[in-house]
């Protein structure tokens, strides 16, 4: 089998991923699943119990109610991820609390903007994943499915963003 043989890319993916025609409506779903997450993150950042004298209860408190939801025939919580909760996140649960904060506020900016729009999709993602491990549904299937398409098209996702010029200056 050739190793080298190459697989030419459907026209229709090209153009939706990759057409920077198509760029006022990757902006406007930037600009939404950004906000989303801006807003996450700042609702944290003026609470104590996630980043200030109390940082870390908030986090606790919802892992450990997580941690409830691994009862039953068919547990919203699997038992690695159980695991990972109380061996990883739980004793470190203060620098978690300042992760999440942070992330999700970077992660909006990063996507409003339109810096390193793929990259911060893809994080974005991972902790809509890690709330959905966790047992909680929200909005978190949604900002999946609006995220996988900005990972994928990345590079007409940042066309109307800083991407357009920072990606330019650093290839």
């Amino acid at each position: 089998m050739d190793m080298h043989r190459r697989f030419p890319e459907w026209k229709l993916s090209r153009f939706i991923f990759g057409e920077t025609k198509l760029a006022i409506l990757w902006l406007v779903l930037r600009v939404y699943v950004g906000f989303s997450w801006v807003s996450a993150g700042w609702e944290k950042w003026q609470n104590s119990a996630w980043v200030g004298d109390s940082a870390g209860t908030a986090i606790s408190g919802f892992l450990n109610t997580s941690l409830t939801k691994t009862l039953g025939a068919h547990p919203d919580v699997s038992s690695w991820y159980a695991s990972f909760i109380t061996s990883v996140v739980l004793p470190h649960a203060v620098l978690f609390s300042y992760l999440v904060t942070y992330g999700e506020i970077f992660v909006g900016m990063g996507l409003i903007v339109g810096l390193f729009t793929g990259v911060a999709a893809f994080f974005g993602m991972t902790m809509n994943f890690n709330y959905l491990f966790a047992g909680t549904v929200s909005t978190n299937p949604l900002l999946v499915l609006l995220q996988l398409p900005i990972v994928l098209g990345w590079r007409a996702a940042g066309h109307l963003g800083l991407d357009r010029y920072f990606l330019r200056k650093i290839r």
